[in-house]
């Protein structure tokens, strides 16, 4: 079993995407600031599918120093419980929940800031005014919508 770690986890959704991995790092680590400052108030996340995050309160309890044997009051503190999602559970017990909508990497994918400009219906002499500017990104992105 490997560790990942979150600069290779940036480094392939950069790769996928075709985004900067700065930019795919900042926003991973939004992400997760994000997380921590919804449970540090205590409210519990929900992601479906995915699982649940929800702060609890463990009670403080009465302890023991194994190397003097002394009693020790151990306080209240905060954990983290996570409840995996039913599509979580599937996979990682070998069951194939449902297919993605793209199952199939595409050979020229869009970063999601294009695919805005798609979804407000930018003409298509709108794109090859700005492809005529130079923009690489707007090209590849005119193409794609001319083979769609």
């Amino acid at each position: 079993m490997a560790t990942i770690r979150k600069k290779e986890l940036c480094d392939r959704i950069a790769e996928t995407h075709q985004v900067r991995a700065t930019l795919t790092k900042q926003v991973i680590q939004s992400f997760l600031d994000e997380i921590l400052n919804e449970l540090e108030k205590g409210n519990r996340l929900e992601f479906r599918d995915f699982g649940v995050f929800e702060p609890v309160v463990r009670k403080g309890r009465m302890g023991q120093n194994p190397k003097t044997l002394e009693k020790v009051l151990v306080p209240d503190h905060r954990i983290v419980k996570f409840k995996m999602g039913q599509a979580m559970r599937k996979r990682l017990n070998g069951k194939k929940e449902r297919q993605t909508v793209m199952t199939k990497k595409p050979k020229n994918p869009i970063p999601v800031y294009q695919l805005k400009i798609v979804l407000r219906e930018i003409s298509p002499p709108v794109l090859r005014i700005l492809q005529i500017k130079g923009n690489a990104n707007l090209g590849k992105l005119h193409d794609y919508i001319q083979g769609v």
